[in-house]
């Protein structure tokens, strides 16, 4: 199973292989992680699943919030575990500042340690690292459609 809901959605499971546009207008992306390469691994995920997607990039806490304030976002993907502050702290933050940001987790925790908390604090999903490839866009999509709440499963589980 791709994803457990925590409301009930329900799930499409076919995958578009093509590239969508969401809602018809430019998506704005932040991508918050302290590992350049994973960065760069999950813009690549999203360029290839969407089209008109900008990026911006931050690697800690600071930079985030410094990013939301100069300029307009509409979906955060952010670490948990990050130098200075750690992603659970910062989302706690974002979300005061900014409840209707779409922000999605990204670890490589097993959901059981952190996906109810970072639920709780605001998170639109928790996804692990692991399966990013084949999990964040659908997230993606679920959420910006629908405002969906989700929680991907790790491998085994």
């Amino acid at each position: 199973m791709l994803m457990l809901f925590l409301f009930h959605l329900g799930y499409c499971s076919n995958r578009q292989s093509s590239k969508v546009r969401l809602a018809g207008t430019t998506m704005n992306v932040l991508i918050a992680d302290d590992h350049a390469n994973v960065r760069r691994g999950l813009r690549e995920i999203l360029d290839d699943a969407f089209l008109d997607t900008r990026f911006s990039e931050a690697s800690n806490g600071a930079e985030v919030l410094t990013q939301l304030v100069n300029s307009r976002h509409d979906l955060l993907l952010l670490d948990i575990n990050m130098p200075g502050r750690s992603g659970l702290d910062v989302l706690k933050d974002v979300k005061c500042i900014y409840p209707l940001l779409h922000v999605i987790m990204v670890s490589v925790q097993p959901e059981n340690q952190y996906s109810v908390r970072c639920l709780l604090a605001g998170a639109a999903a928790y996804i692990n690292k692991n399966n990013a490839s084949d999990d964040l866009a659908p997230a993606i999509r679920k959420i910006m459609d629908r405002g969906a709440k989700l929680v991907q499963n790790s491998p085994g589980k």
